[in-house]
């Protein structure tokens, strides 16, 4: 293999980059995408409809918000995302090997960091991004125990940005892998 050849393949294997412009924050605190128009996936639909409201001077009535149900087959928004994703990356954890081998580890190291730069909601993605860049935040992948502990610190860190209660990261086998002793889960 010759040292052009060498440039080649780690060329190929670079992760990608994101685009140098994503979106913006509006006045009104409404996160756009790049075209300028509302991101459905970084805004809640309150968001949305709050938005419609005082660009209406208040005359779009809204009868009552729609359940999660009532909007099942509509563009998730931020809420929804957000949940259906933290489900996805929990379970992750838990069927994690508890002893993973490097080829493991190094996948699951790409698959976070490519998710934080695909990751629908752009806002989101760079914040993820910053986070997983910090030294302290660095994933944890040695095992299934360190891994389910970082990201129940990563999903924490949303949690208090977001104002809400953090988890006790000494529960989260109960809570993503084995169910809690109660029973409720068998």
């Amino acid at each position: 293999m010759t040292a052009d050849d060498t440039e080649k393949q780690a060329e190929a294997t670079q992760l990608p980059q994101p685009p140098a412009h994503k979106g913006t924050i509006s006045k009104s605190g409404i996160i756009l995408g790049p075209d300028g128009k509302p991101c459905r996936s970084c805004n809640s639909y309150r968001d949305m409809a709050n938005m419609s409201r005082m660009l209406t001077g208040g005359k779009a009535k809204i009868a009552s918000v729609p359940t999660a149900s009532e909007r099942a087959d509509c563009p998730p928004d931020v809420e929804q995302l957000g949940r259906s994703t933290w489900n996805l990356l929990h379970t992750l954890t838990a069927t994690y090997p508890p002893t993973p081998t490097p080829s493991q580890k190094s996948d699951m190291n790409n698959f976070i960091t490519i998710l934080s730069r695909i990751y629908p909601c752009w806002f989101c993605a760079e914040d993820f991004a910053t986070w997983i860049k910090q030294p302290e935040n660095t994933p944890q992948l040695d095992s299934q125990e360190d891994f389910g502990r970082w990201m129940c610190k990563a999903h924490n860190a949303v949690n208090k940005k977001l104002g809400k209660q953090e988890f006790d990261c000494n529960f989260w086998k109960e809570r993503w892998k084995d169910g809690w002793k109660d029973g409720r889960c068998d």
